[in-house]
């Protein structure tokens, strides 16, 4: 594991070579992580030439031996703060031009370390390692499918075990329960449960609302695993359906499928998008779908890229992303089908496996 995170930081070097930095001080937690599998928080990594050096307190001395054997460690005391540790360190290295994580840092703390090594300059970045974590290696895909496929498996136990008046609120108690109960450390986020009207809002909180008082429920969720995520959509039906329900469904799908079918390197994220919202405004839906088509995701559930009206970019080999378009009609309900994509050589891979049509997801809940 070790080599991975020591190419992780020489390709992050290269990043600072164009901007033509000498260093950077990396101070989010979830940036430290990627470059060096630290699991703590609290911890800065300065990257000063060929050093790499953790900045961190007491708490995590034993940590950081057993997660990162071989690098540099310095540990503060109670009587000072970790950017006041990190400027001593600057001050003694002299590591030449600095890249800092400015969306990283509160003012305070970026004013108080700018104030503290005023002999080494700065330069502001911001998601310069957020982009290298765009593109996945091949541990990282490893991990992402393992997360995949607890949540998956934790949906199908819930399915089969539905009752007419659990409450959106249990069901996401029970997703909880059953994504630990098969190895993972919990949800990669707050799961999303509408029943009927309540699966208008994209991002519904879970209720007191049972399954029996509408004949579809929207359950939005995903798996953490080893600190990588997933993210997935279904509908599942509980009573009789409406042939609106059945328009708005197959609106959705076709939607789906269509922006599937455009992942590939070279792809504009806009166009990908664009396939998907073509075929949901053909269909007389246009202004029910009003967020963006997807996004990727690892550590964190939102990461870049993002498949959206204004995205700029073109997809990559080795990025992962959602495909979500959705459907919300006020009073009525939503529909949304979710999808992990992986960006490969030649084109792309679902690398999810729940089947996409609502028949496949109609429970008897008497």
């Amino acid at each position: 594991m070790g080599e991975i995170f020591s190419s992780r930081r020489s390709r992050l070097r290269r990043q600072l070579k164009q901007i033509d930095a000498q260093g950077a001080l990396i101070s989010d937690p979830v940036n430290v992580r990627y470059l060096t599998g630290f699991t703590g928080d609290s911890t800065y990594l300065l990257l000063a030439g060929a050093r790499q050096i953790f900045i961190s307190d007491s708490r995590y001395e034993t940590q950081i031996e057993q997660e990162c054997p071989g690098l540099d460690v310095e540990i503060r005391d109670a009587s000072q703060t970790t950017e006041q540790l990190a400027a001593q360190v600057i001050n003694r290295v002299k590591p030449g031009l600095l890249a800092i994580e400015a969306d990283a840092l509160s003012k305070a703390n970026y004013d108080g370390l700018a104030d503290s090594i005023k002999s080494t300059p700065m330069v502001d970045t911001t998601g310069l390692v957020r982009g290298l974590r765009a593109i996945k290696d091949k541990t990282e895909l490893e991990t992402i499918r393992r997360a995949i496929k607890v949540a998956q498996k934790s949906f199908q136990t819930i399915c089969a075990q539905l009752l007419p008046k659990q409450t959106e609120l249990e069901i996401a108690f029970e997703l909880e329960h059953q994504i630990r109960r098969l190895g993972g450390e919990g949800c990669a986020f707050p799961p999303i449960v509408g029943v009927g009207p309540q699966a208008a809002l994209p991002h519904a909180h879970p209720g007191k609302s049972s399954i029996d008082a509408a004949p579809f429920v929207l359950i939005d969720w995903g798996a953490k695993v080893c600190g990588y995520l997933s993210d997935l959509t279904r509908v599942v039906v509980t009573g009789k359906i409406s042939a609106k329900f059945e328009r708005v469904y197959e609106t959705v799908l076709r939607a789906q499928q269509a922006a599937i079918d455009r992942i590939r390197p070279g792809a504009a994220l806009v166009d990908v998008d664009s396939a998907a919202r073509s075929v949901i405004a053909d269909a007389g839906f246009g202004k029910y779908f009003g967020h963006g088509l997807g996004h990727g995701f690892g550590l964190e559930i939102h990461e870049p890229p993002r498949l959206s009206p204004i995205s700029k970019d073109v997809l990559e080999t080795g990025m992962v992303v959602t495909v979500e378009p959705g459907i919300y009609l006020p009073g009525w309900g939503g529909v949304r089908i979710e999808d992990d994509v992986l960006v490969t050589s030649d084109g792309h891979e679902l690398l999810s496996s729940l089947p996409r049509d609502w028949e496949s997801h109609c429970v008897d809940c008497g």
